[in-house]
């Protein structure tokens, strides 16, 4: 099974890519910019998966330990293209948001491959000092420091969602290295303190959570999203309204094509679509879980962990957001949602865990040592 653990992600991430596809066909209709039979949302994300691919076949057959070498240039120009984004005139800003850089309708999202940035740096930090991982200093203070920077650059963004992925990423890659709890409790200490003060100090994001415990009440303001989206999913049922037949889509939720996408699923494709969904993300990270236990060396596992959890947070963060488990964050379904940032930095990551899995450790029953045990004979590793 080890063996064949890539065809398995394979096949999640196009039926994921297919069913992204398909629900922008029937979303992207609807969109102001798409103008009617143009599908301009379409050609969009079809170009960036083109682009996707490419990345992906790249990192695939590129060796990712050249990684480990190059992750200090790598991480430095994520910072960089991080802190351009602040830059008055050179970051573009959209529905009062300035997270983007580009011009016209060609726009890149650098937090998207900051991520990753990130999950290669710390991964190399722990392989680097694997004997200090339990140590202060290097297993907390400083890999802590590099979690801190992107997470800063992109909290100035306004972006909290993508803000608070990357700690988590950063945080997830600490605690299965082996820093110690107490250190890691101080993080996620640290990390509620700054989502309060942001919180605080824009004052949106509160009502977004006031609104997510009283949907009814703030169904026409800030709660509206989220509302729509669970009358979307009601709609929607057992078997759903047909592909294409969905109401929703028509000028009630903003965003059925972005972030809001999981809810067109539920309504046009039912429970049935939606629990597929769901069962699909899991066998992506069971996937992708299981290709970094057989990394031949320590960067490769912690790496293959980090990526997978970095896919399958952003997955469970949207669901949540969408069926008004969590408050409004503006994450993006990984390969369904639109956005070439985001289908393009996934592609990245999943070439990368094909790369890892190309080199892994790969035993078969056979290959066991064995040892004579009661006159017995087991397999033991």
């Amino acid at each position: 099974m080890a063996r064949h653990i890539s065809i398995l992600l394979i096949i999640a991430v196009c039926l994921l890519v297919a069913l992204g596809l398909t629900m922008l066909a029937s979303t992207g209709y609807f969109v102001e910019d798409g103008r009617g039979e143009d599908y301009v949302t379409l050609r969009k994300q079809i170009v960036a998966l083109v682009i996707g691919v490419m990345a992906c076949g790249f990192f695939a057959l590129l060796d990712y330990n050249k990684l480990f070498r190059w992750r200090w240039h790598i991480f430095a120009g994520a910072a960089a293209v991080l802190a351009l984004v602040l830059i008055p005139g050179i970051g573009v800003t959209i529905n009062g948001a300035t997270r983007w850089l580009g011009a016209g309708a060609y726009r890149l999202q650098p937090s998207e491959i900051a991520k990753i940035a990130l999950a290669i740096c710390m991964a190399a930090w722990f392989a680097t000092h694997e004997t200090e991982t339990t140590k202060l200093v290097r297993g907390f203070v400083q890999p802590g420091l590099i979690v801190a920077l992107p997470v800063l650059l992109i909290g100035c963004e306004v972006d909290l969602g993508n803000a608070l992925l990357a700690a988590m990423i950063g945080a997830g890659i600490m605690f299965v290295a082996g820093t110690r709890i107490v250190y890691l409790l101080i993080v996620l200490a640290g990390i509620a303190t700054s989502l309060a003060a942001a919180v605080l100090y824009t004052p949106n994001r509160m009502e977004r959570i006031i609104a997510v415990y009283n949907l009814e009440k703030y169904k026409d303001t800030w709660g509206l999203q989220q509302w729509v989206s669970w009358m979307a999913f009601g709609s929607g049922g057992i078997e759903g309204r047909g592909l294409g037949s969905g109401r929703m889509k028509l000028s009630y939720l903003p965003e059925a094509h972005t972030d809001f996408i999981f809810p067109m699923v539920g309504e046009e494709l039912g429970l049935y679509g939606t629990a597929g969904t769901v069962l699909i993300f899991l066998v992506l990270v069971i996937a992708g879980m299981c290709i970094s236990s057989y990394a031949p060396n320590r960067f490769g596992k912690l790496l293959g962990f980090g990526l997978t959890l970095m896919l399958g947070l952003e997955a469970l963060l949207n669901m949540g957001v969408t069926t008004a488990l969590l408050p409004n964050k503006g994450l993006p379904l990984p390969f369904v949602s639109y956005g070439g940032s985001s289908l393009i930095a996934a592609m990245i990551a999943v070439g990368i865990l094909i790369n890892i899995h190309r080199q892994g450790v790969h035993l078969n029953r056979g290959d066991l040592p064995i040892i004579r045990n009661n006159s017995r004979w087991t397999p033991q590793l």
